[in-house]
């Protein structure tokens, strides 16, 4: 894959965070009756997609700080070199036209958990997207191509750290998309 700039992409992602988490704002201002709304009847309504995010974040955030912390390459790098695999998973969750429909593992899909979502759902998620603005303050000081976090779906993959953070921060905006659309 070809380089890119390190401090532009944590910029990117940055943006992308602040965004999420002002969305997670506006969500504790709507009624939630509204948050609860399904758009269709297969579909999940705003709480649940939060509730999703958080299942994934509750993974993922520890892991990020985690190898952050324990790495051995402290010495950020001007680019930051995506792995083949880690640029195909954050292109499938980036929203935009071509977005795909994917199936979610049963574990993280919130209609079977047997809970009930409300504004603690949409606090969490808030309290979730300001502890990623951390992280990637923190990963601007480590090396984003040879530090490696593990996934949630098998713990034989590695990704690079910079294509985890692209990976959770875009998923964070597809189904922020989907629970803004929801909303509606």
């Amino acid at each position: 894959m070809k380089p890119r700039n390190t401090a532009d992409l944590l910029q990117k992602l940055t943006k992308q965070t602040e965004a999420n988490l002002a969305a997670g704002q506006e969500f504790l201002a709507i009624e939630s009756s509204i948050l609860l709304q399904r758009p269709r009847p297969d579909a999940w309504n705003a709480l649940e997609c939060l509730a999703h995010l958080n299942h994934y974040g509750d993974y993922y955030l520890p892991e990020i700080k985690k190898q952050i912390r324990e790495t051995k390459y402290k010495q950020a790098t001007e680019t930051f070199t995506s792995s083949w695999l880690g640029n195909k998973f954050a292109a499938g969750m980036k929203p935009g036209e071509q977005t795909k429909k994917i199936t979610t593992f049963k574990s993280a899909d919130p209609r079977n958990h047997d809970k009930d979502f409300n504004y603690d759902t949409v606090r969490e998620f808030i309290r979730q997207q300001e502890e990623m603005l951390s992280l990637l303050e923190q990963a601007a000081r480590v090396n984003l191509t040879r530090t490696k976090t593990g996934i949630s779906i098998s713990n034989l993959i590695k990704l690079r750290l910079g294509d985890s953070l692209r990976v959770v921060i875009y998923h964070n905006w597809r189904h922020v998309t989907q629970a803004q659309r929801a909303c509606v």
